[in-house]
């Protein structure tokens, strides 16, 4: 039994460790009941959780229609960082030079200014200490600190857009591509974003991005990256329920009504489509299949493909549930993927990171701010709760 149970897909596709996954077959084998203890709720029981609380992220497709989207509407209000009041550049200056040129540095006062001022205001810091001493501010971060610290000051001291474009420059560079990075930057932005990106990487490296990014991903996966690294999603914000059934009943009959799946379809109408359409689509899908788009993609495809049309349905549906996810397992099991828990909560600080700690709470069960205080430390993680603020 324990050999049928390990060779089984519920086993190879289980949300458990390693470790864990040894523990659930011997107790199947012995009938012992599953005991895992740690200070948090243990991977199996917030599977559990997970599964329970699965319809209040994902399942209330109807609600969807009039939820605004992080996709198209740029919005400050939901941040946990805003601009500070009576801000004067100059005394900021004058506090991070202490900081920076004094007997050791300050990290307390580092994290206190850059945590607390908006992007734009880290902006006017950064050319006024220009001003006053001849370096930039990244050149002295990186020269007095180091590590994660080091990486999650340069992020917060960078512009959004040219910290875009140089994640995607990380994700392809060297050997290898980082895969999961791309796509979760080119699911979760904006036409806006995207080409501000790629203005960027233009200025930067004299070359065009997509050109780059073809030549390290294929398939149909590069084939949608792509299309998405374009930057051309229709934003119109009228439906047509009539076209998003039709294109509802393309993919049906693409994916699950026959022998194989045309990938194709799927691209096309996911990286295509505007997403109050999308939106539209999820729900006569889900009329039509009684399964939903993601649960049919997840059935139909695999690989990175599979992971890329996946999360731009999440973040049609529910972007900063989309972002909780990735946080939690970039916190799970035995390591921590600090670049994802920096890459996240800096890009998302000024947006809707207030979302994102309240889908935290109800996939998880507990606040964001408790599992970054178990799981990173020293000054990396007293900035990482700055941004993420106390409340959750």
């Amino acid at each position: 039994m324990e050999e049928e149970f390990r060779d089984s897909a519920s086993y190879r596709r289980s949300p458990f460790t390693t470790s864990q996954k040894g523990v659930v077959a011997a107790c199947l084998l012995c009938k012992t009941p599953l005991s895992f203890s740690s200070s948090f709720p243990s991977d199996l029981s917030i599977s559990s959780y997970n599964q329970k609380k699965k319809m209040s992220a994902w399942g209330d497709l109807e609600l969807l229609l009039d939820s605004p989207s992080s996709l198209t509407v740029a919005s400050t209000a939901r941040g946990t960082v805003k601009d500070k009041a009576n801000f004067k550049p100059e005394d900021d200056v004058a506090a991070l030079r202490k900081a920076i040129e004094g007997l050791g540095t300050t990290e307390k006062t580092l994290i206190d200014v850059l945590t607390q001022r908006s992007n734009a205001q880290r902006q006017l810091i950064d050319t006024a200490y220009q001003k006053a001493t001849g370096r930039t501010l990244v050149a002295d971060i990186e020269g007095d600190t180091h590590g994660d610290f080091e990486d999650l000051l340069v992020a917060l001291v960078t512009p959004p857009a040219v910290y875009d474009c140089h994640e995607v420059m990380k994700a392809i560079k060297g050997s290898g591509t980082t895969e999961s990075t791309l796509t979760e930057i080119f699911a979760s932005r904006s036409n806006k974003q995207i080409k501000a990106m790629t203005d960027v990487y233009l200025k930067e490296t004299g070359r065009v991005m997509s050109h780059d990014l073809k030549s390290e991903v294929s398939g149909d996966y590069g084939k949608a990256l792509l299309i998405l690294a374009e930057g051309k999603r229709d934003e119109s914000t009228n439906v047509d329920t009539a076209k998003a059934k039709a294109d509802a009943k393309v993919l049906y009959e693409a994916g699950e009504k026959k022998w194989g799946t045309d990938e194709g379809k799927f691209i096309d109408i996911l990286c295509h489509r505007s997403v109050p359409h999308l939106r539209q689509i999820l729900i006569e899908y889900k009329n039509i299949s009684k399964k939903t788009l993601q649960e049919s993609i997840e059935s139909e495809m695999s690989g990175d493909l599979e992971e890329l049309l996946v999360a731009v349905v999440k973040c049609v549906k529910n972007a900063p549930a989309y972002f909780a996810e990735r946080l939690f397992k970039a916190m799970k099991g035995a390591g921590t993927t600090e670049s994802t828990l920096t890459r996240i909560l800096v890009s998302r600080s000024e947006t809707d990171l207030m979302d994102i700690k309240e889908e935290y709470k109800k996939l998880f069960g507990y606040t964001l701010y408790s599992r970054l205080e178990s799981e990173v430390s020293g000054s990396y993680g007293e900035t990482l709760k700055k941004l993420c603020g106390q409340d959750g």
